[in-house]
């Protein structure tokens, strides 16, 4: 349905309706468009439910009404090709990528994501073993980062993880593969102290564990803990937790080896899997986001110990909360600087400053990017 916003909203004339009603109407017109397996009646009535919940009986003739009316113009079908993204937006990265690649990046957004696992308990291979021995194909992600699940046929659906061998166990994350390869990048090396400055969910605290690194994960929202603690405790690793903001951390200066900072950010680079995250942004937030990633960078420095390293990561693909806020940052710290990793990732991925950056009409993974700063001795 968020995919398809500006479409059911230009179809629905929304601009006439009480904006209580906005969601209600929007999943009733994507079910008589595009759900074939929900009779148009059932559909129709469903919608009118939700209206009487949460606005009131007033409410449930129009939806009733606009509804019918769509359903007899034709409400099935595929679409009319309407854009899917923002104006402003679409015409921001023709302006960086050309039309051919914005192109390529809005159908890739606007088509469902695959599962893909990380090894978490089990190795990639017992992963891959255990899921066949259930009847689950899966391929190797790109970049040797992962496993992607096959849809099962039939019903030629992919299976939730919850479902999966392995899953209560730990034996696995899920994770797409740009994230794990920003951990990849990372490179902490064995043995060392690192604090994941915004852990939850937890997945890259996981593999950097698992990489050897000893982790204390933080995050400052408070609702996310809990997954980020059930992620931990899943996947069986040593990591410490704690509810703490990164400009108050509970650490001494100049205290651990690493620090990374998978910062607040947009999501351009994950609209695919977050296809709300068009709809919430406007042509202004990169610098406000921008702003405030460069206050955590600033934070996070003096945590880092002489030698040691600064982790830098979102997924977003704009260069204001990217290069831009490294370039800032750099130039406001001279103690810092650029290195690359001793395990280097293809070249395809990396900026010509050596940072990481996934594309995902170029790399066919999510949007990500990272730097790896570090502190002279």
């Amino acid at each position: 349905m968020l995919r398809r916003q500006r479409e059911l909203d230009s179809t629905l004339e929304l601009d006439r309706a009480d904006p209580r009603l906005h969601d209600v109407l929007r999943l009733g017109a994507y079910q008589l468009r595009w759900l074939t397996r929900v009779p148009s009646h059932a559909a129709v009535s469903t919608s009118v439910e939700l209206a009487r919940e949460a606005v009131g009986e007033g409410s449930t003739g129009y939806v009733n009404r606009a509804l019918r009316h769509l359903h007899r113009d034709g409400g099935r079908g595929t679409g009319d090709g309407a854009a899917t993204h923002p104006d402003w937006l679409v015409k921001r990265w023709t302006g960086r990528y050309g039309e051919l690649e914005t192109q390529q990046l809005i159908t890739w957004n606007d088509t469902r994501p695959p599962l893909i696992v990380q090894p978490a308990r089990w190795s990639l291979e017992r992963l891959e073993q255990e899921l066949q021995s259930v009847g689950v194909e899966t391929m190797r992600a790109r970049f040797g980062s992962g496993l992607e699940v096959l849809a099962t046929r039939p019903p030629s659906r992919v299976p939730h993880p919850a479902s999966l061998p392995g899953y209560e166990e730990g034996g696995f994350v899920v994770q797409d593969p740009a994230h794990a390869l920003v951990a990849r990048f990372a490179a902490i090396p064995s043995g060392e102290q690192v604090y994941d400055a915004c852990a939850a969910p937890g997945g890259k605290a996981v593999a950097l564990e698992a990489a050897g690194a000893r982790v204390l994960a933080g995050d400052t929202r408070h609702e996310r803990i809990g997954r980020l603690a059930d992620t931990t405790r899943r996947a069986g690793v040593a990591i410490r937790s704690v509810a703490a903001n990164l400009e108050a951390a509970p650490l001494r200066p100049a205290s651990v080896a690493a620090v990374l900072v998978d910062a607040p950010c947009t999501a351009t680079g994950t609209m695919r899997r977050h296809p709300d995250a068009r709809w919430r942004l406007n042509a202004t937030v990169f610098a406000r986001m921008a702003e405030r990633q460069e206050r955590l960078l600033a934070a996070a420095a003096p945590l880092v110990r002489p030698g040691g390293l600064l982790i830098y990561a979102t997924c977003s693909l704009e260069p204001e909360e990217n290069e831009q806020v490294v370039e800032s940052f750099l130039s406001r710290h001279p103690q810092f600087s650029r290195t690359a990793p001793s395990e280097a990732l293809p070249a395809e991925l990396l900026t010509n400053a050596g940072d990481f950056q996934s594309l995902p009409q170029r790399h066919g993974i999510d949007g990500a990017y990272a730097a790896r700063l570090m502190r002279a001795r």
